[in-house]
């Protein structure tokens, strides 16, 4: 059979409610919000400080970080200049044995030899 445990644990609840006063509620949902709402705007105005210089910090890391890479190019061109500048010298070197040579073949040719 059906005993009285078997009764749901809401019935008769709803009944026992009191009439709810809205005018109650709105003062009370006025009285939570005042509570709560300065700190949150304090806390909005402060996460919108901290991310206005987060972007002023990532723009000022995007300078440095553009500069470092100038620096590592100027770097690179002056590494290309020493090398330019080393086979610039041997060159000068190659050139100055084939005028030699191209003397000694000369002053060779001049005493008959044929070469």
């Amino acid at each position: 059979g059906v005993g009285p445990s078997d009764a749901s644990p809401d019935e008769g609840v709803v009944e026992d409610l009191p009439l709810i006063d809205e005018k109650a509620v709105e003062q009370l949902t006025e009285g939570l919000i005042s509570h709560y709402l300065p700190d949150l705007q304090r806390s909005k105005s402060a996460l919108q400080e901290l991310t206005q210089n987060q972007v002023v910090l990532l723009e000022t890391l995007e300078q440095e970080i553009s500069k470092f890479k100038e620096c590592n190019s100027i770097l690179d061109i002056n590494a290309l200049f020493s090398e330019a500048k080393h086979y610039h010298n041997k060159l000068v070197n190659i050139r100055n044995e084939m005028m030699m040579l191209h003397e000694k073949t000369s002053k060779l040719k001049v005493s008959g030899i044929n070469v």
